[in-house]
């Protein structure tokens, strides 16, 4: 999952439980320049993206990854820069209880779910700004 810095969906890629998150960078690195219009520079990403393989498919599209790592000597509770925002999109998401188990056969319906679930949310935060008065 890629998202801006307000949470909002940009790109998803449903993968199975089996393959490395950095072997999906290209895909959805393409997937981010296309929804934003090859605008997005830099993205920060946790350590499941280190490597050369990751730096190099991102580079590709024009992104540069920052990865954003714990301390060595964490004690307690630490909030990592930058990595909340995903996470808080990632607890968006688990109030749709279609998303809270994987229960689809496709990946496309999974990821058609997300859209939608993201797209709800996004028009909840717009409402306001669109309240008709009688």
């Amino acid at each position: 999952m890629a998202v801006d810095t307000l949470g909002h969906l940009l790109a998803l890629h449903v993968t199975p439980a089996n393959e490395q998150e950095r072997a999906q960078v290209d895909t959805l690195a393409k997937a981010v320049q296309e929804a934003t219009g090859e605008s997005v520079e830099l993205a920060y990403v946790d350590q499941g993206y280190t490597g050369e393989e990751a730096f190099d498919a991102a580079a590709h599209q024009g992104i540069i990854l920052e990865v954003v790592k714990l301390d060595d000597a964490k004690r307690g509770f630490v909030l990592l820069p930058r990595r909340w925002v995903v996470e808080r999109s990632f607890g968006w998401a688990a109030r749709f209880r279609r998303l809270a188990k994987d229960y689809e056969r496709l990946s496309e319906t999974l990821a058609g779910l997300h859209y939608v679930a993201f797209s709800l949310l996004m028009l909840r935060k717009a409402a306001p700004l669109f309240e008709w008065s009688s």
